[in-house]
């Protein structure tokens, strides 16, 4: 029983990834406050849902444009630096929005030029920062320290909407943004500790048929361990990296059916099914408004996304990840399509929770997936293209969302998406055996993989 409950593992073993996990923890109640006070400043800007879900837009684009280029750079350049400089812009961002609201700005177009700067420094340090837990953590618990940076996301999520809600009841907008920045400079500080980064080469392997473990590294490029400031070795495999692979992280992606397909059902699930943007809608025509059941909305996903946190040991020791995040993505679309049909109150809270659980599921079971199938010196270009699907895809959602609304309804816009998302799903489970059957590999192997040319 104890092995499905959290596990805690990589706080006692990195000194490093725990300051790291614990900045990060505060910095997303920050950005979770800021997402609340934006999506509240662009109702009562607009009262309309197509320029509600303009945020997700405004926030896709620098991800689209920069994504990429903050992958490159994680492969070129010390990790560490990279991250503390895209921090230090992300608090820049948060004290513009905190000045605008002061200012009391009437411009949406001002609000989101600042939402999208955050946006374009979160593009730029993510692919970094995503390739840090398998240089910090054992290959058998880099799962779990993914498992303990989503359970800390949806804390955040849990707790962030309805701080928010505090603030701007007994301050202001303003204030809730001067959250945001306070929580920025923790995240900011959070990153002292960490160990040079440089990325390192990882030697080139046979290729896994069937997307399971590949053969251990050869004995002539044994890990060369880094001493992080607790004393304890960093498991790193290969040589620092004195030029740019080849390959991109489209290209790899690409070339991998495992990596292909746990892309491909991310996309269907987030473009086609990301509800956000029509909470404020939903709100409206069925809970006349009120400002707490918009909070409620958010907290739900966050309360499943919890649960599943807690108990995330079954799925971090799980061998079966890839049929497992099928499924999760499956039921998060399956969920949504049930919340664009509830009436009750506590129904759609339901509803909205399973979602949130099925989407723990599916991240983290990613999440791991793509580490431990990506060379580290390839490691932060496909972190980029984990990066932008994992958010520019569901803030296009959401303007998906809005727009399809605006034209429809709420009710519909949801229903069609969740069941156009669980029917992709389903396509991409029924097409791609290697994803279907991939099992983690083993902790001597994880850290040593290739991405050889597969075909399905």
């Amino acid at each position: 029983m104890r092995d499905n409950v959290v596990d805690l593992r990589p706080l006692r073993t990195s000194a490093a990834y725990r300051d790291l996990w614990a900045g990060s923890a505060v910095g997303g109640l920050g950005f979770q406050v800021a997402t609340v006070a934006v999506l509240l400043q662009v109702w009562e800007l607009t009262h309309s849902p197509v320029w509600t879900g303009a945020i997700g837009l405004a926030t896709a684009v620098p991800l689209l444009a920069l994504g990429l280029v903050g992958g490159h750079l994680a492969d070129v350049h010390d990790r560490r630096t990279i991250m503390r400089l895209a921090s230090a812009g992300q608090v820049l961002s948060a004290v513009g929005l905190a000045a605008q609201a002061l200012a009391g700005n009437r411009s949406v177009w001002v609000l989101l030029g600042l939402v999208s700067l955050g946006a374009a420094c979160n593009a730029l340090g993510s692919p970094a920062r995503r390739t840090v837990p398998p240089r910090l953590l054992p290959a058998d618990q880099v799962a779990a320290g993914l498992a303990l940076q989503n359970l800390a996301f949806q804390v955040a999520m849990l707790v962030g909407p309805a701080l928010a809600g505090l603030v701007v009841a007994r301050w202001d907008l303003a204030a809730a943004y001067g959250v945001q920045v306070a929580a920025a400079v923790v995240a900011l500080l959070g990153l002292v500790r960490l160990p040079p980064l440089p990325p390192v080469r990882t030697p080139a392997l046979a290729p896994a048929s069937d997307g399971g473990p590949a053969p251990a590294p050869a004995p002539a490029l044994a890990p060369v361990p880094v001493q992080v400031p607790d004393g304890g070795p960093v498991p790193d495999h290969g040589r620092p990296v004195r030029r740019r692979a080849a390959a991109g992280g489209w290209s790899i992606v690409w070339k991998r059916p495992t990596l292909r397909g746990s892309f491909a059902t991310d996309v269907a699930a987030t473009v086609l099914a990301m509800p956000v943007s029509l909470f404020p809608l939903v709100n409206e025509i069925r809970f006349d408004g009120d400002p707490r059941t918009l909070g409620l909305f958010l907290s739900a996903v966050a309360v499943g996304g919890i649960g599943a946190g807690l108990l995330s040991g079954a799925v971090t020791r799980a061998p079966r990840s890839g049929a497992l995040q099928l499924a999760a993505a499956a039921t998060w679309g399956l969920a949504l399509a049930g919340f664009g049909l509830a009436g009750p109150l506590w129904l759609a809270l339901a509803c909205l929770a399973v979602a949130g659980a099925a989407d723990t599921v599916s991240v983290v079971t990613r999440g791991a997936l793509v580490q431990l199938e990506t060379p580290d010196e390839f490691r932060g270009r496909v972190s980029s293209v984990e990066h932008v699907v994992g958010v520019a895809g569901p803030e296009v959602g959401n303007f998906r969302g809005g727009v399809l609304a605006s034209l429809t309804s709420a009710p519909v816009a949801l229903v069609a998406g969740g069941l156009a998302a669980s029917a992709v799903v389903g396509l991409v489970a029924w097409r791609n055996a290697p994803l279907r059957r991939y099992r983690t590999p083993a902790a001597t192997t994880a850290t040593a993989r290739v991405v050889p040319a597969e075909t399905t």
